[in-house]
Protein backbone atom coordinates (compact mmCIF):
# COMPACT_ATOMS: atom_id res chain seq x y z
CA UNK A 1 0.00 0.00 0.00
CA UNK A 2 1.22 3.55 -0.70
CA UNK A 3 0.32 6.98 -0.48
CA UNK A 4 0.87 10.14 -2.32
CA UNK A 5 0.84 14.04 -1.44
CA UNK A 6 1.61 17.33 -3.28
CA UNK A 7 4.57 19.33 -2.73
CA UNK A 8 6.82 22.56 -3.52
CA UNK A 9 9.83 24.06 -3.15
CA UNK A 10 11.85 26.53 -4.18
CA UNK A 11 14.07 25.30 -7.44
CA UNK A 12 18.10 25.86 -8.65
CA UNK A 13 16.38 29.12 -9.95
CA UNK A 14 14.66 30.42 -7.42
CA UNK A 15 10.78 29.46 -9.28
CA UNK A 16 8.31 27.40 -6.63
CA UNK A 17 8.77 23.69 -8.30
CA UNK A 18 6.10 20.84 -7.66
CA UNK A 19 6.07 17.91 -6.76
CA UNK A 20 4.50 14.62 -5.77
CA UNK A 21 5.95 12.31 -2.85
CA UNK A 22 5.14 8.64 -3.50
CA UNK A 23 5.42 6.85 -0.20
CA UNK A 24 4.71 3.56 1.74
CA UNK A 25 1.85 3.53 4.45
CA UNK A 26 4.75 1.61 6.64
CA UNK A 27 8.32 1.96 7.03
CA UNK A 28 10.86 3.25 4.17
CA UNK A 29 13.83 1.56 2.82
CA UNK A 30 14.98 4.64 1.66
CA UNK A 31 14.21 7.59 -0.39
CA UNK A 32 14.70 7.86 -4.30
CA UNK A 33 14.78 11.44 -6.09
CA UNK A 34 13.30 10.99 -9.92
CA UNK A 35 13.99 13.59 -12.48
CA UNK A 36 11.83 13.68 -15.83
CA UNK A 37 12.60 13.71 -19.77
CA UNK A 38 13.34 17.04 -21.79
CA UNK A 39 10.07 19.06 -22.23
CA UNK A 40 8.42 16.03 -20.10
CA UNK A 41 7.27 16.49 -16.20
CA UNK A 42 6.45 13.98 -13.42
CA UNK A 43 3.19 13.24 -14.55
CA UNK A 44 4.53 10.93 -17.27
CA UNK A 45 2.99 7.70 -17.23
CA UNK A 46 6.33 5.53 -17.19
CA UNK A 47 7.26 8.23 -14.30
CA UNK A 48 4.25 7.88 -12.30
CA UNK A 49 3.61 4.05 -12.59
CA UNK A 50 7.67 3.38 -11.61
CA UNK A 51 7.32 5.92 -8.29
CA UNK A 52 4.10 4.11 -7.40
CA UNK A 53 5.63 0.82 -7.41
CA UNK A 54 8.36 1.60 -6.35
CA UNK A 55 6.54 3.30 -3.18
CA UNK A 56 4.34 -0.17 -3.52
CA UNK A 57 7.60 -2.04 -2.68
CA UNK A 58 8.64 0.43 0.44
CA UNK A 59 11.03 3.20 -1.45
CA UNK A 60 9.77 6.81 -0.80
CA UNK A 61 10.12 8.46 -4.13
CA UNK A 62 10.19 12.52 -4.97
CA UNK A 63 9.12 13.14 -8.78
CA UNK A 64 8.79 16.49 -9.45
CA UNK A 65 8.70 19.16 -12.24
CA UNK A 66 11.88 20.91 -13.19
CA UNK A 67 11.30 24.79 -14.19
CA UNK A 68 9.05 25.84 -16.53
CA UNK A 69 7.47 22.62 -17.26
CA UNK A 70 4.10 21.10 -15.71
CA UNK A 71 3.12 22.68 -12.56
CA UNK A 72 6.46 24.38 -11.57
CA UNK A 73 7.01 28.20 -12.14
CA UNK A 74 9.05 29.59 -14.15
CA UNK A 75 10.10 30.26 -18.49
CA UNK A 76 11.12 27.10 -19.87
CA UNK A 77 13.46 28.71 -22.32
CA UNK A 78 15.22 30.27 -20.13
CA UNK A 79 16.82 26.92 -18.67
CA UNK A 80 19.01 24.82 -20.02
CA UNK A 81 21.59 21.58 -18.55
CA UNK A 82 23.10 23.47 -15.45
CA UNK A 83 19.45 24.89 -14.36
CA UNK A 84 18.58 21.49 -14.25
CA UNK A 85 21.21 20.50 -12.50
CA UNK A 86 20.57 23.29 -10.05
CA UNK A 87 16.91 22.42 -9.69
CA UNK A 88 17.75 18.74 -8.89
CA UNK A 89 20.32 19.67 -6.34
CA UNK A 90 17.73 21.72 -4.46
CA UNK A 91 15.09 18.91 -4.59
CA UNK A 92 17.78 17.07 -2.61
CA UNK A 93 18.02 19.99 -0.33
CA UNK A 94 14.31 19.65 -0.03
CA UNK A 95 13.79 15.66 1.13
CA UNK A 96 17.33 16.55 3.75
CA UNK A 97 15.00 18.98 5.07
CA UNK A 98 11.46 17.67 5.15
CA UNK A 99 12.52 13.66 5.12
CA UNK A 100 15.81 12.64 4.65
CA UNK A 101 18.82 12.98 1.65
CA UNK A 102 18.14 10.67 -1.15
CA UNK A 103 19.80 6.71 -1.23
CA UNK A 104 18.96 6.92 -4.75
CA UNK A 105 18.50 9.11 -8.18
CA UNK A 106 16.37 7.64 -11.22
CA UNK A 107 16.20 9.97 -13.99
CA UNK A 108 13.98 9.37 -17.96
CA UNK A 109 16.17 10.02 -20.86
CA UNK A 110 17.85 13.89 -20.06
CA UNK A 111 16.75 13.59 -16.42
CA UNK A 112 19.08 10.33 -16.71
CA UNK A 113 21.65 12.76 -17.86
CA UNK A 114 21.35 14.94 -14.80
CA UNK A 115 21.07 12.72 -12.81
CA UNK A 116 24.22 10.94 -13.94
CA UNK A 117 26.81 14.12 -13.46
CA UNK A 118 25.23 14.96 -10.04
CA UNK A 119 25.53 11.59 -8.83
CA UNK A 120 29.11 11.46 -7.37
CA UNK A 121 28.71 14.83 -5.76
CA UNK A 122 25.69 13.99 -3.78
CA UNK A 123 27.14 11.82 -0.51
CA UNK A 124 23.97 10.74 0.43
CA UNK A 125 23.33 8.74 -3.26
CA UNK A 126 24.45 5.45 -3.08
CA UNK A 127 23.33 4.67 -7.24
CA UNK A 128 21.88 6.10 -9.85
CA UNK A 129 19.67 4.77 -12.25
CA UNK A 130 19.40 5.26 -15.94
CA UNK A 131 16.34 4.72 -18.17
CA UNK A 132 16.76 5.64 -21.86
CA UNK A 133 19.47 8.20 -21.03
CA UNK A 134 21.80 9.94 -23.44
CA UNK A 135 25.65 9.99 -23.49
CA UNK A 136 26.35 13.16 -24.17
CA UNK A 137 24.62 16.75 -24.73
CA UNK A 138 25.33 17.72 -27.77
CA UNK A 139 23.43 15.83 -30.00
CA UNK A 140 20.17 17.75 -28.16
CA UNK A 141 21.51 20.68 -29.51
CA UNK A 142 21.80 19.92 -32.88
CA UNK A 143 18.12 18.52 -32.90
CA UNK A 144 16.89 21.34 -31.40
CA UNK A 145 18.89 23.31 -33.92
CA UNK A 146 17.51 21.19 -36.78
CA UNK A 147 13.80 21.54 -36.47
CA UNK A 148 14.29 25.32 -36.56
CA UNK A 149 17.58 27.17 -38.07
CA UNK A 150 16.11 30.68 -36.41
CA UNK A 151 17.35 29.52 -32.97
CA UNK A 152 20.86 30.23 -34.54
CA UNK A 153 19.71 32.65 -36.80
CA UNK A 154 17.73 35.18 -34.54
CA UNK A 155 18.74 33.40 -31.29
CA UNK A 156 14.70 32.48 -30.92
CA UNK A 157 13.00 29.87 -32.41
CA UNK A 158 9.99 27.41 -31.82
CA UNK A 159 9.98 23.62 -32.12
CA UNK A 160 7.31 20.92 -31.25
CA UNK A 161 7.63 17.76 -29.14
CA UNK A 162 5.14 15.39 -28.37
CA UNK A 163 2.59 17.78 -29.95
CA UNK A 164 3.33 20.48 -27.96
CA UNK A 165 5.31 23.72 -28.93
CA UNK A 166 8.44 25.08 -26.80
CA UNK A 167 10.22 28.39 -27.09
CA UNK A 168 13.73 27.69 -27.38
CA UNK A 169 16.66 30.26 -27.14
CA UNK A 170 20.13 30.31 -28.25
CA UNK A 171 21.54 30.04 -24.99
CA UNK A 172 20.01 26.91 -24.36
CA UNK A 173 21.58 25.29 -27.30
CA UNK A 174 25.03 27.25 -26.56
CA UNK A 175 24.52 25.49 -22.89
CA UNK A 176 24.15 22.40 -24.09
CA UNK A 177 27.34 22.40 -26.01
CA UNK A 178 29.29 23.41 -22.95
CA UNK A 179 28.80 20.19 -21.33
CA UNK A 180 31.39 17.69 -21.08
CA UNK A 181 29.69 14.48 -19.58
CA UNK A 182 31.53 11.63 -20.85
CA UNK A 183 34.11 13.07 -18.61
CA UNK A 184 32.00 13.66 -15.95
CA UNK A 185 31.05 10.19 -16.06
CA UNK A 186 34.42 8.84 -16.26
CA UNK A 187 35.05 9.97 -12.50
CA UNK A 188 31.42 8.44 -11.55
CA UNK A 189 32.83 5.06 -9.38
CA UNK A 190 29.12 4.58 -7.79
CA UNK A 191 27.05 1.66 -8.89
CA UNK A 192 24.65 2.61 -12.08
CA UNK A 193 21.72 0.55 -13.52
CA UNK A 194 21.19 1.31 -17.33
CA UNK A 195 17.78 0.55 -18.31
CA UNK A 196 17.63 0.58 -22.82
CA UNK A 197 15.49 -0.37 -25.54
CA UNK A 198 17.79 -1.93 -28.55
CA UNK A 199 14.70 0.00 -30.98
CA UNK A 200 14.48 2.91 -28.83
CA UNK A 201 13.44 5.24 -32.00
CA UNK A 202 14.92 8.95 -29.85
CA UNK A 203 17.80 7.44 -28.40
CA UNK A 204 19.80 4.95 -30.24
CA UNK A 205 21.35 1.85 -28.64
CA UNK A 206 24.69 3.45 -29.32
CA UNK A 207 24.19 5.51 -26.46
CA UNK A 208 23.38 3.09 -23.60
CA UNK A 209 26.76 1.30 -24.99
CA UNK A 210 29.09 4.70 -24.68
CA UNK A 211 27.41 5.12 -21.16
CA UNK A 212 28.20 1.70 -20.36
CA UNK A 213 32.15 2.20 -21.69
CA UNK A 214 32.41 5.83 -20.19
CA UNK A 215 31.49 3.71 -16.83
CA UNK A 216 33.32 0.81 -16.64
CA UNK A 217 36.42 1.67 -19.01
CA UNK A 218 39.12 3.87 -17.35
CA UNK A 219 42.78 5.52 -17.85
CA UNK A 220 45.34 7.12 -16.26
CA UNK A 221 44.45 8.59 -13.44
CA UNK A 222 40.58 7.66 -13.81
CA UNK A 223 38.70 6.58 -10.32
CA UNK A 224 37.95 2.50 -10.23
CA UNK A 225 35.41 1.87 -12.68
CA UNK A 226 31.84 2.24 -11.56
CA UNK A 227 29.86 -1.16 -10.80
CA UNK A 228 27.57 -1.02 -13.95
CA UNK A 229 24.46 -3.22 -14.91
CA UNK A 230 23.35 -2.75 -18.53
CA UNK A 231 19.48 -4.45 -18.36
CA UNK A 232 18.12 -4.37 -22.38
CA UNK A 233 14.17 -3.84 -22.59
CA UNK A 234 13.49 -5.57 -25.96
CA UNK A 235 10.61 -3.88 -28.33
CA UNK A 236 10.27 -0.44 -26.03
CA UNK A 237 9.97 2.54 -27.10
CA UNK A 238 11.68 5.30 -25.52
CA UNK A 239 8.79 6.35 -23.01
CA UNK A 240 7.44 3.01 -22.13
CA UNK A 241 4.21 3.53 -23.45
CA UNK A 242 4.18 0.58 -25.89
CA UNK A 243 3.80 -2.39 -23.34
CA UNK A 244 2.79 -2.24 -19.62
CA UNK A 245 4.88 -5.10 -18.62
CA UNK A 246 7.81 -3.16 -19.46
CA UNK A 247 7.09 -1.07 -16.71
CA UNK A 248 6.21 -3.79 -13.93
CA UNK A 249 9.74 -5.05 -14.89
CA UNK A 250 11.27 -2.15 -14.67
CA UNK A 251 10.01 -1.18 -11.42
CA UNK A 252 10.75 -4.56 -10.12
CA UNK A 253 14.19 -4.85 -11.31
CA UNK A 254 15.28 -1.47 -10.14
CA UNK A 255 13.78 -2.98 -6.46
CA UNK A 256 15.80 -5.42 -7.11
CA UNK A 257 19.02 -3.67 -7.32
CA UNK A 258 18.49 -1.02 -4.64
CA UNK A 259 17.95 -3.85 -2.44
CA UNK A 260 21.73 -4.45 -3.27
CA UNK A 261 22.89 -1.16 -2.98
CA UNK A 262 21.06 0.73 -0.24
CA UNK A 263 23.06 -0.99 2.83
CA UNK A 264 27.11 -0.58 3.25
CA UNK A 265 28.72 -4.19 1.46
CA UNK A 266 28.98 -6.94 4.25
CA UNK A 267 25.48 -5.79 5.74
CA UNK A 268 23.20 -8.94 6.54
CA UNK A 269 19.34 -8.90 5.17
CA UNK A 270 18.54 -11.94 7.03
CA UNK A 271 20.05 -15.17 8.56
CA UNK A 272 23.15 -16.53 6.50
CA UNK A 273 22.35 -19.17 4.10
CA UNK A 274 23.40 -22.84 5.05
Amino acid sequence: MRTSRRVAFAGGSGFQLAGIVDEPRGPSKGVVLFTHCFTCNKDLKAIVRISRGLAELDYTVLRYDLTGLGGSGGDFSQTNFNTNQADLLAACEFLASELEPPSFLIGHSFGAACSLSLAQQIDSVRGVVSIAGPSDTLHLADILHNLDAEIAATGTGSVTIGGRSFVIRQQMLSNLRSQDLPATLRQLSKPVLLFHSPVDETLGFEHVLRLFGFLTQRTGYDPDPAPTSLVTIPEADHLLARNPADLAFVTSTIAVWFERHRLPIGTQLGPPLM
